[in-house]
C-alpha cells in the first residue's frame, strides 16, 4: 500500500474469469477494487466515483477500450486518471495506439500477478508524485505572484518615502527665504509709509521748477498710490509661498513606523493645494471646482503620510476622470455643466469612525470593471499614463494598515464616489 488511504482501482473487463482473478488479487494486495463489465458501464460509474487508476481491457463489445480511453481523456474530471491497457494482442501498432490515446502502460494477457502489481504500484506512485509536483508548482506560482506584488508595493512605498523626504526638504528650503522675505516686508511697508508721508511734506512745500518737473516725469502721484499696492501683493505672494510650504510639510509627514494623531482636513487641504495647478482654468476648460463639506472631526491616530498618499491617489484619479469626460466637449459646454469634485467628511452614528467621501461628476466607471478597480496592476489608462498601483495601494493602506474600508459607487455618465471609513 502506498498510503494510509487505500487506493481505488477500477477494472474494466468483459471476461468474468479475468475480472474475478484481478479483483481477488488486487483486493488481497490491499486495494479497494471496482469492476465494470463494459466501456459504457465504466463511463457511467465514473460520474459517481473517481478511482486512482483504471485497468482497461482493449477488446470489449460495444465501445472498445480505445474509444473508452479517448472519452475519458476528453472529460476534465477523468483525464488525469492513469489508464493501463490490458490486451492479448501482441501487435506493436495497437500498443502504440493505446499510449497515443493517453494510456500510461499496458499489460499483456495472460496476467502475471507480480507484473500487474509492480506496474500498478509504479503508476500510482508516479501519479501521486505528479499531483504533488502540480500542487507545489501552483504554490510556487502563487508565491512568485505574491512576491512580485509585494515588490511592486515596496518599490511604490519606497518611492513615496523618498518623495516625502524630497518634498519635506524642498518645503524647508522654501520656508527659509519666504520667512526672511516676509519678515523684511513688514519693515519695508512701515518704512515705505514713513517715506510716503515725508514725500508728501516735500511735495506740498516744493516749488523749485526742477522738482516740479521731475515729479511730473515720474508721475509722483501714481507712484505714491501704487507703491503700497505692490508691497501688499508681494506680501500676499509670500503668504502663498508659506502656505504651499506648510502644505508640502503636511503632505510629506514621515511617520511610517508609528501612528500619530492627525487632522484629516489638514491632509486633504494640503493635497488639494499641491494639485491646484491641475484644477486651474485653462484654454480648453474652466476651473475644476472643489467643494468642501467638512464635518466636525476629532484627530485620528494614523499613518498621516500614507493617508495623504491615499488622498493624492483618489483626487488625482478624479481629475483624470474629469479631463477624460471633457474630451469632445467645447469650453461653453463644459461651462454649462462645470467639473467639480466634492469632498465630504463626517462621523458615523456611533462616533467610532469617520467617513470621507470623494465624488466627481465625470463619466463614471463601467459596471464590468467596477469590481476590478482595486486589483493589483489593473488600469484603464493608456501605456505610460498609469501603473495600476494607485488604488491597489490605496486599498492596502486603508484596509490593511488602518483597519478601515473603502468602497466605490458609480453610475455611468454621472460620476464616481469613493467612500473611506476609518476607525478613530
Amino acid at each position: 500500500m502506498l498510503s494510509d488511504k487505500q487506493n481505488l482501482i477500477m477494472i474494466v473487463e468483459d471476461n468474468p474469469v479475468n475480472a474475478k482473478v484481478l479483483f481477488e488479487f488486487l483486493q488481497a494486495s490491499g486495494f479497494r477494487v471496482l469492476v465494470a463489465k463494459s466501456g459504457e458501464s465504466a463511463l457511467e460509474k465514473l460520474q459517481l466515483v473517481s478511482p486512482d487508476l483504471i485497468l482497461l481491457d482493449v477488446m470489449m463489445p460495444g465501445i472498445d477500450g480505445f474509444e473508452t480511453c479517448r472519452r475519458l481523456k476528453e472529460q476534465e474530471s477523468t483525464r488525469d486518471i492513469p489508464v493501463i491497457f490490458m490486451t492479448a494482442l501482441s501487435d506493436v501498432v495497437d500498443k502504440v495506439k493505446g499510449l497515443t490515446l493517453g494510456a500510461v502502460d499496458y499489460i499483456t494477457k495472460p496476467f502475471q500477478p507480480e507484473d500487474v502489481l509492480a506496474r500498478v504500484n509504479v503508476h500510482l506512485k508516479l501519479c501521486h508524485l505528479n499531483q504533488k509536483l502540480e500542487q507545489r508548482a501552483a504554490e510556487l506560482t502563487n508565491t512568485v505572484a505574491q512576491l512580485k506584488q509585494s515588490q511592486k508595493r515596496l518599490v511604490e512605498s519606497e518611492k513615496m518615502s523618498s518623495l516625502g523626504q524630497l518634498v519635506a526638504g524642498i518645503a524647508h528650503e522654501i520656508n527659509n527665504p519666504a520667512g526672511f522675505i516676509g519678515g523684511n516686508l513688514t519693515y519695508a511697508q512701515k518704512y515705505m509709509q514713513d517715506l510716503i508721508d515725508h514725500i508728501h511734506l516735500y511735495k506740498n512745500q516744493a516749488t523749485a521748477p526742477e522738482i516740479v518737473q521731475h515729479a511730473k516725469k515720474i508721475d509722483l502721484d501714481f507712484l505714491l498710490e501704487d507703491f503700497p499696492h505692490i508691497l501688499t501683493s508681494m506680501q500676499q505672494g509670500v503668504e502663498r509661498i508659506s502656505d504651499i510650504s506648510a502644505s508640502l510639510r503636511t503632505f510629506a509627514r514621515a511617520d511610517s513606523t508609528v501612528k500619530i494623531p492627525f487632522n484629516i482636513h489638514d491632509g486633504i487641504d494640503s493635497t488639494i493645494l499641491i494639485l491646484k495647478h491641475r484644477l486651474k482654468a485653462c484654454e480648453t476648460r474652466p476651473a475644476i471646482e472643489v467643494i468642501r463639506d467638512y464635518g466636525n472631526l476629532p484627530e485620528v491616530k494614523c499613518f498621516a503620510g500614507q493617508l495623504n498618499q491615499v488622498f493624492m491617489n483618489i483626487l488625482a484619479n478624479a481629475i483624470d476622470a474629469l479631463e477624460e469626460s471633457n474630451d469632445g466637449r467645447s469650453y461653453q459646454e463644459i461651462e454649462k455643466n462645470p467639473n467639480y469634485i466634492k469632498v465630504q467628511t463626517n462621523l458615523t452614528e456611533d462616533k467610532n469612525s469617520i467617513v470621507i467621501k470623494f465624488k466627481d461628476n465625470g463619466l463614471g466607471i463601467p459596471d464590468d470593471i467596477k469590481s476590478q478597480v482595486f486589483e493589483h496592476l489593473f488600469t484603464t489608462k493608456a501605456v505610460g499614463k498609469g501603473t495600476g498601483l494607485g488604488l491597489s495601494i490605496t486599498r492596502q493602506i486603508i484596509v490593511e494598515n488602518h483597519g478601515g474600508s473603502i468602497e466605490v459607487s458609480s453610475i455611468r455618465g454621472h460620476g464616481s464616489e469613493f467612500v473611506i471609513t476609518l476607525p478613530i
